[in-house]
């Protein structure tokens, strides 16, 4: 990991603006398994995500507690309900009520998985009169395609296994998602695959509270400009192991 240089000292009134109980409860999303997974042989929380919470936590000079959730509504209504202190969320103008969010620090892909047998060959196609998509419910593509879909019909199922399912079985004729989750399923078992191309970059960032203030937002954004400028956030990538993900440009 890329050294981190000496740092000045953060003022209380904002430490306890993220630690009001003296620990940061960071809200850990493992349905983006290109940010957070659970180790094999441990089954704890990793990935870089958690690396980041991790070095705010000590940067702020308190302790760290992984609030751990399967999909990314639940990640969400955490840190807006203020049960969790920061998160790791797709920025999204729907989720914008209640957050403050930083500039995003990776770049994810999200694009569509179809049977072999599709006539589908474009993500222009797609939306179509007849056409299924089965999403993540929540989930950054969910909201985006809602916005942008205007004549096929979007399914939205719990989590990204039931949309892939939904596609094998054939109730819908396309499944939308992140483009390394969809190229590891076309990988596990013929009979699906990727279209070219994307049709979303989902911008990843960090997340806390409204109500936590100007002032917190601001050190939270100047941290993660630091560990995009730093190499910590490539670093991370490498050392997890992701690919399908790029860290994005500074602010």
């Amino acid at each position: 990991m890329t050294q981190q240089q000496p740092q000045q000292p953060i003022a209380p009134a904002l430490v306890s603006a993220f630690a009001p109980g003296g620990t940061l409860r960071a809200s850990i999303n493992l349905g983006n398994p290109i940010l957070a997974n659970r180790d094999a042989a441990t089954g704890e929380p990793v990935g870089v995500s958690i690396d980041l919470a991790r070095e705010f936590a000590r940067r702020l000079g308190v302790g760290i507690e992984l609030v751990v959730f399967e999909k990314a509504a639940a990640s969400v209504d955490a840190v807006k309900n203020e049960k969790a202190d920061i998160g790791f969320f797709a920025i999204d103008p729907a989720r914008s009520e209640g957050l403050l969010f930083t500039a995003p620090y990776v770049l994810i892909e999200g694009s569509y998985l179809v049977r072999d047998a599709s006539e589908l060959a474009d993500n222009a196609q797609v939306d179509r009169a007849g056409q299924r998509i089965s999403v993540g419910a929540g989930s950054a593509y969910d909201l985006f395609l809602t916005r942008e879909i205007k004549q096929a019909e979007i399914v939205r199922l719990q989590g990204a296994p039931a949309a892939l399912a939904a596609l094998r079985s054939g109730q819908v004729d396309v499944a939308a998602g992140i483009r390394q989750l969809l190229e590891a399923e076309a990988g596990r078992e013929p009979g699906v695959r990727v279209l070219p191309g994307r049709f979303m970059v989902i911008q990843q960032a960090m997340g806390t509270p409204a109500s936590r203030g100007a002032g917190a937002q601001a050190l939270l954004a100047a941290f993660v400009e630091e560990m995009k400028a730093s190499g910590f956030v490539a670093d991370a990538l490498g050392r997890h192991r992701i690919e399908g993900a790029v860290v994005a440009p500074t602010a």
